[in-house]
């Protein structure tokens, strides 16, 4: 029941979330037509606003956005006016439909990839660095969870294409044609997540490991791997899956300057481009896109964490 009604709610927090972000783009001074290549005359200008219906109060824009506007024909019949929202200011040729149709498979791939490197590299140096507590090896691993954590990816970036791109060419510098354009983007996103999975899972495995259970059976004499393996892990991993959602939906929205930086074809470079553009309907179709996913993604997260560990009841 509690998932169905966090469903339920979805249809009208994504339009509060439509709303908030359609005010705000147009909060923005300027406007979509004024970086034309030559400048428009008041008059010319005055005809693309009404073209577009950019003259109309901010309210009527947005049911207009929305499809839910009425309108009289020319014999004085009442007329169902076309939703704007697919219509896009700045690429003319294409609906925000098309856009998002080629470009979000896109990043939805660099985020799967990137975000199985950060769970594939940060748990096991997670889960090492606990069981290895105070050793070198859990001094190795949190040095690396520290670090990657504090160098962000556009930062990474460039040092990653200078080293394996220009200096040793030992993979392509940008663009998405082949499994190995894939490589530099994936490493430069995942890794600053990856330290966080690490550190996140250490935390809860020395968590995990002084509570009494662990010491009970430790007592019964039930080895060292299967302690670590079938009680504490399953226990210490929650936080970690706890944060995938939120993970993903930050893969997603963080791959905007790893996109713009390697110029992979992805939603980066139209959200980045619209946003400077005030490609109203675009930026707002993607914004809605993003909290969409992030909701669904954290209610899927929630339901796993369920799973794992049923004294959780959100009733």
């Amino acid at each position: 029941m509690h998932f169905l009604k966090r469903l339920a709610y979805t249809p009208l927090l994504l339009l509060v979330i439509s709303l908030l972000a359609f005010l705000m783009v147009h909060a923005a001074p300027g406007g979509p037509f004024d970086r034309e290549r030559s400048p428009a005359s008041p008059e010319i200008r005055r005809q693309m606003e009404a073209a577009y219906h950019l003259d109309e109060p901010l309210w009527k824009q947005w049911l207009r956005y929305l499809g839910l506007v009425w309108e009289k024909d020319q014999a004085g019949h009442w007329r169902h006016a076309p939703a704007s929202w697919d219509i896009s200011l700045r690429y003319r040729n294409h609906s925000v439909g098309d856009i998002i149709t080629q470009a979000f498979p896109v990043s939805l791939l660099l985020g799967a990839l990137a975000f199985g490197f950060a769970m594939g590299v940060g748990l096991p140096v997670g889960f090492w660095s606990a069981a290895r507590r105070g050793g070198w090896q859990d001094q190795l691993g949190s040095f690396f969870a520290l670090f990657v954590v504090c160098v962000p990816g556009f930062a990474i970036a460039p040092v990653l294409i200078l080293i394996f791109a220009v200096k040793w060419r030992l993979l392509p510098v940008a663009l998405w044609g082949s499994p190995l354009h894939a490589i530099l983007p994936t490493l430069a996103l995942g890794l600053y997540y990856a330290g966080k999975v690490a550190r996140l899972l250490r935390e809860g495995m020395l968590s995990t490991m002084t509570a009494e259970f662990i010491t009970a059976a430790r007592a019964k004499g039930l080895s060292e791997t299967s302690l670590l393996l079938k009680h504490a892990f399953r226990l210490a991993v929650l936080p970690v899956v706890s944060y995938s959602g939120p993970l993903i939906a930050e893969l997603l929205t963080g791959s905007f300057v790893i996109e713009n930086i390697f110029q992979i074809p992805g939603l980066g470079v139209y959200f980045v481009n619209s946003s400077l553009n005030l490609d109203y309907t675009v930026t707002v179709a993607l914004a809605v896109l993003y909290a969409a996913l992030l909701i669904f993604l954290n209610l899927a997260v929630d339901f796993t964490y369920t799973l794992l560990d049923p004294r959780v009841n959100y009733e």
